[in-house]
Formats: structure tokens, sequence, C-alpha cells
């Protein structure tokens, strides 16, 4: 549910009355060669294809079959007592990642996705906005105290918790970048990594393998453990979480697939 454009969007990009607003902050804001002006045209055209989206991602959660889930009790009393946490899950998993954020609503959870602040963003954001959740505009290819002090007010301030795709957005694959443990080394809330598991699934020739189940699948979601982040380390210890990161989240994909095979 992310794209990474950088060029800003226009002053009339506001949502409906009955859509729920975007938060305040516009992450990253600078000026770019961007021209395109989001016209009437335009906005019409991304509002059927947010409805033609929010329909085939229902279709397909509608057509699987969640069979398993482990560790969501824990998630949702981390969510009650924190407010805000930082949920990554691999990106290839945006599908059900997304899903399993969203079960966690119940608990309290208040979900943001982050979306480009250009035209282009305009239909995700819309995308985003009729699942019930929170649009963040900005680009996670761009870094800065800017950025790192916005995502402090999102997180906890405002008590958003920002899906991260952590080898996104463009890879590699299963690479878990430092913006998630930067976060939770300034904000104090600890990382919820999530993994996803598909019994039939078509894998995308795409740099994330993304992964598209079929229907009929089943599907196994597994929340891990909540993971504090120390809040002093150098560069050598900050690798060394990245490392440590991937590798739960590694784990718990085997675990996921395990619980399939078991039935």
């Amino acid at each position: 549910m992310t794209h990474e454009h950088d060029d800003p969007a226009p002053a009339d990009d506001e949502p409906s009355s009955s859509e729920p607003a975007p938060l305040r902050n516009t992450l990253y804001r600078k000026v770019t060669r961007g021209k395109r002006r989001l016209t009437r045209g335009r906005r019409l055209l991304y509002r059927v294809a947010a409805v033609v989206a929010w329909w085939a991602v229902h279709a397909i959660w509608a057509s699987c079959r969640v069979t398993h889930v482990a560790g969501k009790a824990n998630a949702e009393q981390a969510v009650r007592d924190l407010k805000s946490l930082i949920p990554v899950y691999w990106h290839q998993h945006m599908l059900f990642g997304a899903r399993a954020l969203l079960d966690l609503r119940g608990a309290g959870l208040k979900v943001g996705f982050l979306v480009s602040p250009s035209v282009d963003g305009t239909g995700p954001a819309m995308l985003v906005q009729k699942f019930g959740a929170h649009v963040i505009r900005g680009s996670s290819t761009h870094t800065g105290a800017r950025a790192l002090r916005d995502y402090y007010e999102t997180i906890v301030k405002q008590q958003i918790s920002p899906a991260i795709t952590p080898d996104g957005p463009r890879g590699p694959l299963h690479e878990f970048k430092p913006g998630a443990i930067m976060l939770s080394q300034i904000t104090g809330r600890p990382i919820l990594p999530i993994a996803i598991a598909h019994s039939f699934k078509v894998t995308l020739r795409t740099w994330d393998s993304f992964e598209l189940p079929l229907p009929f699948s089943r599907v196994a979601i597994v929340y891990g453990e909540p993971v504090k982040v120390s809040r002093a380390m150098d560069a050598t210890a900050l690798a060394g979480w990245q490392q440590q990161m991937a590798g739960r989240l590694l784990d718990l994909r085997r675990q996921a697939e395990a619980a399939l095979e078991q039935g």
C-alpha cells in the first residue's frame, strides 16, 4: 500500500467528509520537478480504481481461509498497554500483512500506511481510507531529522502504528533496513514482527517475490513477541539488530509454514 514518488500533492487533494481524514503531518515535505495536478478527471479515475482495488483485495481475503493464528493475544495486550507499536512484515506479504494489522483494531490499534505525497499517491490514499486505516503521506526513500520528528509525532503523540515493510520499497529481498529499528529507538515503542504463510500461492517474478494466495488457500498468521530496541547503539550494534530482526521474521515465517503443513 505504499508508493515511492516525491512530488508533493496539490492542495486540493483532500478526502471527502465521509472518509477518514489523513494525518495532518506530511513526512519528508520537499519541492520537486513534478508538474502534474490532480484534475477532476484524474480524481474520478483514482476513486474508481480505489473501489475496484478494495473489492479485489476483499475478494482475495474472502477466497482464502485463515486457519492458524498465533501470538495474537500478546499483540493485542501490547496494543492495550502501549497504544502504538511499530509493525513489520516482509514486502511480499503485504496482502495478509495488512489484514493481520486490521485484525488488531479491536484491541485499539490505529493502523497507518505510508503513501506517496505525489498525485500518484492519491489513489492508494483513497484505498487506505476505504479500509478505515490512517494515511501517512510521505516517502520511505527519504530520511533525516524532519522525517524522524514527524514519525515520532505520528507514533507517540497521535498513537498511530505505521505498517513498515523493512525490505521495501525496492529490496533487496528480506534485507531488514534500519528504519524500523531507529523508530523504535527514538519512540520507545517495540517492533511487532508479523509473518504470513499460504498453502497455495503464485510467486510473482518481482524483486520481492510477491506472494499472491490462490483461491481456497489456507493462510497462517504469526505475530511475534514485541521487541524493544536499545536506546543507545553504534553502527555495529545497529547492523546486529538488523540481522537479528531479519532472523526473527524468517523464523516466524517458518513457524507459519510448519503450522500449515500440520493442517
